[in-house]
């Protein structure tokens, strides 16, 4: 058996790893009620951008499908464009425009974030406001005018 050695501000010590895991161990809750974690905004704006990217690429073979089929032809143009007419296929289309504009948003406020242009919790906060704000606004006006 193998000694686990750690050295902890210049002392060394034997056998501490174990003990530490055995007391942490015990002070840890054993389900983690995710349901009672309340998360600030800038932790929401991540989840819906990483969930908006997830239906962006899972949409993507779809939407260059239809795409394909609405260039082929006046007749597959026409029969895409009554297809669109449909109450369902609105409510879908409005749904790609929020996944868009807010990853959309959501990357120019990482990049701002990366780029140190950003400062502090306060801006932060801002910005993730902000995303949430313009990628819900421009998804209403661009739903009324699709509808």
């Amino acid at each position: 058996m193998r000694i686990l050695k750690v050295v902890t501000s210049g002392v060394r010590l034997r056998h501490s790893i174990l003990v530490v895991e055995k007391d942490m161990n015990k002070t840890r809750p054993k389900h983690l009620a995710l349901h009672k974690i309340k998360l600030p905004l800038p932790g929401y704006v991540s989840i819906l951008h990483r969930i908006s990217g997830a239906i962006l690429f899972l949409a993507l073979p779809f939407l260059l499908a239809m795409f394909d089929q609405s260039l082929r032809s006046i007749e597959t143009f026409t029969n895409f464009a009554e297809y669109l007419d449909r109450a369902l296929a609105k409510l879908i289309l409005i749904g790609l425009m929020w996944a868009f504009l807010h990853h959309f948003f959501a990357g120019l406020r990482y990049l701002a974030i990366d780029l140190h242009l950003l400062h502090g919790l306060s801006g932060a906060r801002a910005s993730s406001r902000w995303v949430l704000v313009l990628s819900l606004a421009l998804t209403v006006v661009l739903g009324v005018k699709l509808w």
